[in-house]
């Protein structure tokens, strides 16, 4: 296993919003984390990439615990967030040796692998020119060559290809699919879209309320609810209410404990 989560959970004050999870990721596979907004997927995902701690229970990635060999972890894992994180004002070839220097990778191992990235993700002809005039399809392919710089075990994507258009979509996750591939890269991804999750992922785990309320592949998932895609299965598992986005509940937390009320 590259992911290992037994009982996890995290509270903020007296709110539990993750609520004693497990769930496992085996090496090489695409595994999707889908829920509705403020069902858990961001906090879990900050637990497993060092960014919260846990409450309670138990985390393993790669081998390592989160918070015991931050580090070590921090080496395991590439992300490409849901905001961009580029630095537009830097060339493509500046944000990439950026992100090497800052691994400690030294430069005759990250030179030729840059070159590698750039032209995978068809951008080598532009690594002189600055990011701040890309599409918003080519700042994407950007960061998920800076996520796999350093040679991750692991690979985040939440919301990878949030407000792009179709072709585009298509083409990144060709990339995704055809890393995993020749690299055995895992990938762990939130999305939206059910259509990516559906053909995508080897399994799928639905997480609800702080609850993992099922998992498995997409058609054991249509077989479980009795419906006829993963959109349908996953309204039958979570319902058709209009959640608030978790980032908001989680500076509500906060800012509980923070004025100490409850």
């Amino acid at each position: 296993m590259i992911i290992e989560v037994k009982n996890l959970s995290k509270k903020f004050g007296d709110r539990e919003v993750v609520k004693h999870i497990s769930f496992n990721v085996e090496r090489g596979e695409i595994f999707a984390f889908l829920g509705p907004n403020g069902a858990g997927k961001t906090t879990t995902i900050k637990m497993l990439t060092t960014l919260l701690p846990k409450t309670d229970g138990e985390i393993k990635l790669n081998n390592f615990d989160p918070e015991d060999n931050p580090d070590e972890v921090r080496k395991s894992f590439g992300i490409v967030f849901q905001d961009p994180s580029l630095d537009t004002d830097l060339t493509t070839y500046e944000n990439m040796e950026i992100h090497a220097v800052l691994y400690g990778m030294k430069k005759e191992v990250y030179r030729p692998r840059i070159e590698e990235l750039l032209k995978l993700v068809e951008l080598h002809d532009r690594r002189g020119d600055y990011v701040k005039n890309f599409s918003g399809g080519m700042k994407r392919r950007l960061e998920i060559a800076r996520g796999l710089l350093h040679h991750p075990k692991v690979l985040f994507l939440d919301e990878p290809t949030l407000g792009l258009d179709p072709q585009t979509r298509n083409l990144l996750w060709n990339y995704i699919r055809d890393l995993n591939q020749k690299e055995n890269i895992t990938v762990f991804l939130t999305t939206h879209y059910m259509n990516e999750a559906e053909k995508m992922a080897n399994r799928i785990a639905i997480i609800d309320h702080g609850v993992i309320v099922d998992i498995g592949t997409s058609e054991e998932l249509m077989s479980r609810t009795g419906t006829d895609s993963l959109e349908a299965a996953f309204l039958k598992l979570t319902g058709h209410a209009v959640r608030e986005e978790e980032g908001e509940n989680e500076f509500r937390n906060m800012a509980k404990m923070w004025t100490g009320k409850r």
